[in-house]
């Protein structure tokens, strides 16, 4: 869930921080870190500043495609097999090493055994597709029937193993890709505490960024972002309800595709929102997102799409990729963004010259004026479809709290443990909803959905646009374990968010070496016209960089 929905609202006070990115962080966030990467009084000279110096230009993998690694096993300078142990190497230099990145929470023991299955096949000249011995990490509150667990960060459901598949790692596993592992994220998909700090839980402890390590990776699907920024795997899945893709994809330098509501099933992945959840590709490259986007794609039984959904809808997204995709189009800039803190703001127009330049006619419009009244309906939506949609989780889960009363009393049985940070304001706030059929409930739903859509397809229709666009989010705060999370200034995730519309994100440049990114956000089941925009500017632009680790900005 995207913080800035709390600051929205008034339940805790924002700190304006249009000049943070410039500063170094002063708080040190973790008792394990080590003393080196602790030293963030200021900033030290620049020769000294890495972590870790020689990491990226010694990876042999470092920011290979889906389409480098396929091509590598057909010529057989890789395998499946290779590339894991060379992925299963990299996290263990990194997590709990060296920079100690905390961004993948478990690997999976059986990692080798289904690649060394998935050679066989290769071998015997079945290949299943694009995704076939491709190694992907998935966020920690997704279901893998295996020896993993599913635990949504939360000491509360440590020990947790999923009786099966979620429907989305079923297609995955289906596609070709080894299941390498599970990321960290905001503990409970960052539904915990209204002071709560993006990237870190009680399992996993805290996410870092990896370009300045005493950055927040934003969240919830920090875990994911860091990995993915830092080649510790090649793509990987997070999910989202407002802005927990993103915003991580943004703050990472990466490409974050949140699809429509329904899209991708939400069947095996713990919940906050019917309304709103969805998992979504984070990845280096567009081309990759639409990979990842076409495997997991899917109608499921047991989770019916909540917007009509064209038929058929796009085999594979990749067709939609062409660099001269941006010719002729119409798109709406945020108004607000172009006036936003100078840095960003600068970005965003160097980004507008790059779109123009493609071909591109580009007005300005007002959305977010529209939608942002919306937060305090939504905030009401989650805190009754969380409580509904987690006791519905938890009571055939198999572990050992069996409801959010359980959550909650665990987590006050374990303080010092569970909460040693921050408590659980949300999680008792939801557990004292009244249930679905509630008028507030109704009223609260009703509102967020029908206003927000209202405002996009409005936009949209009255300026004969494509998208719109706008600034992700700004660029990553400190990580703060005083005042937890703030924001920097921007962010652009609610309104889709609220409307169930995709909305992709592509690296738009860096300020003081922090990424931020650019939105695309259009119609329902518009995924594909979204990726080829995102594509275009992509390859008219060039602004992925990998990370150099930093420890404080310079």
């Amino acid at each position: 869930m995207n913080r800035r929905i709390f600051l929205n609202h008034g339940t805790r006070a924002a700190l304006t921080a249009a000049l943070l990115p410039a500063v170094a962080c002063q708080t040190t966030t973790d008792k394990k870190m080590t003393e080196k990467a602790a030293d963030t009084a200021g900033p030290p000279a620049a020769e000294t500043n890495s972590v870790e110096t020689t990491a990226n230009e010694a990876f042999a993998l470092q920011e290979a495609t889906v389409a480098d690694l396929q091509d590598r096993m057909a010529k057989g300078t890789e395998t499946a097999r290779s590339l894991c142990e060379k992925y299963l190497s990299r996290i263990k230099a990194m997590n709990e090493q060296g920079p100690m990145l905390r961004a993948v929470i478990e690997t999976n023991p059986d990692a080798l055994t289904i690649a060394d299955g998935l050679d066989k096949e290769r071998k015997a000249g079945k290949v299943r597709g694009p995704l076939h011995g491709i190694p992907v990490l998935i966020k920690d509150n997704i279901d893998s029937g295996d020896q993993m667990m599913t635990t949504a960060g939360a000491t509360a459901l440590a020990g947790h193993k999923a009786k099966q598949d979620a429907f989305i790692v079923q297609k995955l596993r289906a596609a070709g890709a080894v299941l390498l592992g599970k990321t960290n994220l905001s503990e409970w998909a960052n539904f915990r505490s209204s002071h709560s700090v993006s990237g870190w839980s009680s399992r996993g402890l805290q996410t870092r960024n990896p370009y300045v390590l005493d950055r927040s990776t934003s969240g919830s699907s920090s875990g994911s972002g860091a990995a993915v920024a830092a080649n510790l795997c090649a793509v990987a899945i997070g999910t989202e309800t407002d802005g927990s893709v993103v915003s991580p994809a943004s703050c990472n330098g990466l490409v974050g595709l949140k699809p429509t509501v329904g899209l991708l099933s939400r069947s095996g992945i713990i919940p906050i929102s019917s309304t709103q959840d969805t998992a979504g590709p984070m990845t280096r490259t567009v081309r990759d997102a639409a990979l990842l986007l076409g495997a997991l794609a899917g109608p499921d039984p047991a989770d019916p799409a909540k917007l009509p959904s064209p038929t058929p809808l796009p085999a594979d997204y990749t067709t939609f990729l062409k660099a001269d995709a941006l010719t002729g189009q119409r798109l709406g800039v945020e108004k607000a963004h172009l006036n936003g803190p100078p840095a960003v703001a600068a970005l965003l127009k160097d980004a507008i010259a790059v779109l123009k330049a493609k071909g591109a006619t580009i007005v300005e419009v007002e959305l977010v004026k529209k939608t942002n009244p919306l937060g305090d309906a939504e905030f009401d939506v989650l805190l009754y479809e969380f409580k509904d949609g987690v006791n519905k989780y938890l009571a055939s889960a198999g572990a050992a709290v069996h409801n959010l009363a359980d959550v909650i009393a665990f987590n006050n049985a374990h303080a010092a443990e569970a909460m040693p940070i921050f408590k659980q304001e949300t999680l008792i706030a939801s557990e004292k909803t009244d249930g679905l059929n509630s008028a507030k409930y109704k009223a609260a739903v009703h509102k967020t959905v029908t206003e927000s859509r209202k405002a996009l397809d409005g936009v949209l229709r009255d300026n004969q646009l494509t998208a719109i666009i706008g600034v992700t989010t700004g660029p990553a705060c400190c990580i703060d374990w005083v005042n937890g999370d703030y924001s920097t200034g921007v962010d652009f995730s609610s309104p889709a968010a609220m409307a169930g519309y995709p909305h992709l994100t592509v690296p738009m440049g860096q300020v003081r070496g922090l990424p931020v990114g650019l939105s695309f956000v259009g119609p329902a089941y518009h995924e594909g016209q979204l990726l080829a925009l995102g594509y275009a500017y992509e390859q008219g632009s060039h602004k992925r960089a990998a990370p150099k680790m930093l420890r404080t900005v310079v």
